[in-house]
């Protein structure tokens, strides 16, 4: 084997080792968002105390963070360079073969280089998949270098220039959409790293979910409504208002489906004081704001913000009144319950010795499956009433129960046709 031939050899293996590198940067710099490499960079400014690890990490951050802001001009040279190193090697095959073997021997070199491009391809992608935070912060620096060498960025220049007029400006340095799968995902990375705490994973958690949350789902149910009979005069609305703690109540008038106004406290009081308690409230009450049960809490809320309302009624399919919504119901679907000093409620989940659990009726089914594990099956229903009217065919009496999830299920307390206290047993042994 002559000099040169060995030389050959070694640009060929070297062509193949540059293809899978290439490949490798190409995927995890395809694939990583700015957000996220945004988070990498603070992550390692915070944990940075000197030490030189830490130090080297940061650096290779803001490199990413740098790369990502132009992405497609650093990744011109990338993918340039990789059909490059295809046909160099393909053509150093060639040439090879027909000195080595001859000419019947170029198209089985050619396949087995074929093969090989492959096996250096596929594994540095898939790799670079399955480690793209760490992948995208050694491959940011080849990018970034490749990009100074002045003949491939000249060289790149019109390919960018030329995708860049294809791709519709609108769409320019836009990222595709994230999945609220890529969110939990990245805010589980983020808890496991100590980037967050517990608290702000669950607010993380919270803020998802609500985007799929419904009205009805955190609604005042219809009979747990509090209402002032539109006949009633000021002192007597003033005094729903005082012994429910509510700053508004709905005005009632021939029916609970017939809620024909709002009517404020701090009206009320004013209206009070000024001697006209004996008049009546009806023409104080300011107009309901009406939404369907089905719509999204987070849609409803950004509806509150812009039209200035605290309160809806919520009305079901038929057109009667379903439950009534506050802007404080879907606070507390992100941030947890709200309790201030006129708050008296009992907790919808009280735990009991050895194991056992009284819940309220009104319990979302959702959070009693998270309390007990994800065990509860599926359907139809919101509460635990819900859960178990459908379980039991028939409004129960008190005393009757149902095995559920491992767990039995009494009915402790009803309220008309209305579950209103349930105790769950512990788990079976």
């Amino acid at each position: 084997m002559t000099g040169l031939e060995i030389l050959g050899v070694v640009v060929l293996v070297l062509l193949v080792a540059l293809g899978a590198v290439l490949a490798a940067a190409e995927t995890s710099l395809t694939h990583m968002r700015r957000a996220r490499a945004a988070v990498l960079a603070e992550g390692s400014r915070e944990n940075g105390n000197g030490n030189g690890n830490h130090d080297d990490e940061h650096d290779r951050s803001r490199v990413l963070v740098e790369v990502l802001e132009e992405r497609s001009r650093h990744l011109g040279p990338v993918l340039l360079l990789l059909p490059v190193c295809h046909l160099g090697a393909a053509a150093l095959t060639t040439v090879l073969a027909l000195r080595w073997f001859g000419p019947a021997w170029v198209a089985p070199a050619l396949v087995l280089l074929l093969v090989v491009f492959v096996a250096a391809v596929a594994a540095p992608k898939a790799w670079a998949l399955a480690e793209t935070d760490a992948i995208a912060l050694r491959m940011a620096p080849v990018a970034r270098g490749l990009r100074r060498v002045a003949p491939l960025r000249l060289a790149a220049a019109p390919l960018v220039a030329l995708t860049e007029r294809l791709v519709p400006r609108r769409t320019r340095g836009v990222e595709p959409a994230i999945s609220e799968e890529e969110l939990l995902a990245v805010a589980d990375r983020a808890l496991q790293s100590q980037a967050i705490d517990q608290e702000e994973h669950e607010l993380v958690e919270s803020v998802i979910a609500f985007g799929d949350t419904l009205v009805r789902e955190v609604m005042v149910p219809r009979p747990d409504m509090v209402t002032v009979r539109s006949g009633a005069t000021i002192t007597e609305a003033i005094e729903v208002a005082v012994r429910s703690g509510r700053s508004r109540v709905p005005l009632q008038g021939s029916g609970t489906d017939d809620l024909v106004g709002i009517v404020h406290a701090k009206d009320l009081m004013r209206a009070q004081l000024d001697g006209r308690g004996d008049e009546p409230v009806a023409p104080m009450a300011r107009p309901t704001h009406d939404v369907p049960e089905t719509k999204q809490a987070d849609d409803l809320l950004r509806q509150m913000q812009a039209e200035r309302f605290h309160l809806a009624v919520v009305v079901d399919e038929y057109g009667g009144t379903a439950g009534i919504v506050t802007m404080e119901d879907l606070l507390e679907e992100v941030f947890g319950e709200i309790v201030d000093e006129f708050d008296s409620e009992e907790p919808l989940a009280m735990p009991l010795a050895g194991g056992a659990i009284r819940v309220h009726g009104r319990m979302p089914v959702g959070e009693l499956d998270e309390l007990l594990g994800d065990v509860l099956p599926e359907g139809d229903w919101d509460t635990v009433g819900g859960l178990l009217f459908d379980a039991l065919g028939h409004v129960p009496a008190v005393g009757e129960g149902v095995e559920l999830a491992g767990r039995r299920f009494d009915v402790e307390q009803v309220e008309g046709r209305r579950i209103t206290r349930v105790r769950i047993g512990p788990p079976a042994a």
